[in-house]
């Protein structure tokens, strides 16, 4: 049925998305508003770090199955996956989603299905129907022609994990929320080319709640685990092994602690909800801002750490001071840096005054949020060697069995519980 398909965002969702349903000999047609991630796709090549999608993307573009492009051309389905941030006051920003409809508007047809993977807000799959109404008034959309519009609509969220994308998208279940049933319909034909899990048939609404109420939960056990680690530090109690033996419980299954919580779904999505009903979404709400206020903890204590050194050292400045910041990604062993509480408090310790070296296996350049700031990307040894302060901001792979290579002067600030 679905010979086309168009591809709307060519990121961390988008990109491996496009080449799975390609390497299933569908043509798929990829949109972006970066040129450089369309030239890089049409080399046979990927802007992101992601196991396996190097290979399956080369051998999609060599076949044919593959190609980006600034500027829409018609198919038979749309799936839009472009960012959906919050703006000031934490209200939901759906501008990528709008300024997609005004790109794919001016080439939609009749018997075209358009589906919304962005995690949204409940409603944004019914503003992104009015607003491809708005821009083609010689079609009709399921708000008004239901089963019989002319273009169906659908929201489908992604939930895949970062560091797995290719075989998620392809193993997980997927929920299926139309506007209409015929939408629901053609949605899930398109989606079982690719999906050998089930997928679920919902309405639009539902499904857009779905994913929020997944990130949400997640937030909520990840705000107990962080608060619990900071109870236990002002306790003198381990919570590594605290949590281990808690964990030993049948019904208890206790989240890791760490530096916070970043990426574009957990740090993001449980705001939406709170957006939403804000008087009832009290507990979301507290979460929420646990976790926001675990990068300031770990700053705290990096600090404390850093003028103790100082102290230890009288005939040394600030200035002299080395402060080494491990892992900058929100997650580990993958090269997103969305939302990441590392880099939040990698350059508040760059602000500071002290020198700064971080250490991010998976980036080869520092942001330019960095610009300016006394910090430098060097590699493992040469942080270790240098610095007077260790803080481990994220647990990737790299970093395993470090403290056995820690010099003796220097003092370790561990959030993520390194062995």
């Amino acid at each position: 049925m679905f010979k086309t398909i168009s591809m709307v965002g060519l990121g961390y969702i988008g990109l491996p998305t496009a080449a799975v349903f390609a390497s299933r000999g569908v043509n798929v047609i990829g949109v972006d508003v970066s040129p450089a991630v369309v030239e890089t796709i049409n080399a046979g090549q990927i802007h992101i770090v992601e196991p396996e999608l190097a290979g399956i993307v080369h051998m999609a573009v060599s076949a044919g199955r593959l190609r980006a492009t600034l500027t829409p051309e018609p198919a038979q389905a749309f799936i839009v996956a472009v960012p959906t941030p919050f703006s000031e006051g934490y209200q939901p920003d759906l501008s990528y989603i709008r300024s997609a409809c005004e790109k794919i508007a001016p080439v939609l047809e009749r018997g075209n299905l358009v589906i919304l993977e962005s995690t949204s807000p409940v409603g944004a799959t019914e503003q992104m129907a009015d607003w491809l109404a708005e821009l083609r008034p010689d079609l009709t959309f399921p708000q008004t022609a239901a089963e019989a519009a002319d273009v169906q609509i659908a929201h489908c969220p992604e939930r895949v994990l970062p560091g797995q994308v290719v075989r998620e998208l392809v193993e997980n279940d997927r929920i299926i929320g139309g506007m209409t049933r015929r939408a629901s319909e053609m949605a899930v034909s398109l989606y079982k080319m690719v999906v050998r899990g089930e997928c679920i048939i919902t309405d639009a609404r539902t499904a857009e709640m779905c994913k929020l109420t997944e990130n949400a939960s997640r937030d909520g056990q990840i705000a107990f685990a962080n608060e619990l680690s900071m109870i236990c530090d002002r306790l003198g109690i381990d919570v590594w092994e605290l949590i281990q033996l808690a964990n030993r419980h049948p019904r208890v299954n206790i989240l890791q602690p760490g530096a916070g919580v970043g990426g574009h779904c957990i740090a993001v999505d449980p705001w939406f909800i709170v957006a939403s009903a804000p008087e009832e979404a009290r507990l979301i709400r507290a979460a929420r801002e646990r976790n926001d206020s675990k990068p300031d903890w770990v700053l705290e204590k990096g600090k404390a750490a850093l003028f103790d050194a100082l102290a230890a050292n009288p005939s040394r400045s600030l200035s002299d001071m080395t402060v080494a910041c491990l892992g900058l990604a929100f997650k580990p062993n993958i090269d997103d840096l969305r939302e990441s509480p590392a880099l939040e408090i990698t350059r508040a310790f760059g602000a500071l005054g002290c020198k700064v070296l971080a250490v991010e296996p998976h980036i080869d350049a520092l942001p330019k949020s960095f610009d300016g700031l006394p910090v430098q990307l060097v590699d493992l040894d040469a942080a270790l060697s240098a610095a007077d302060v260790v803080c481990v901001l994220v647990r990737h792979d790299a970093f395993a069995g470090l403290r056995a290579s820690l010099p003796a002067a220097s003092r370790l600030i561990d959030v993520v519980g390194l062995k």
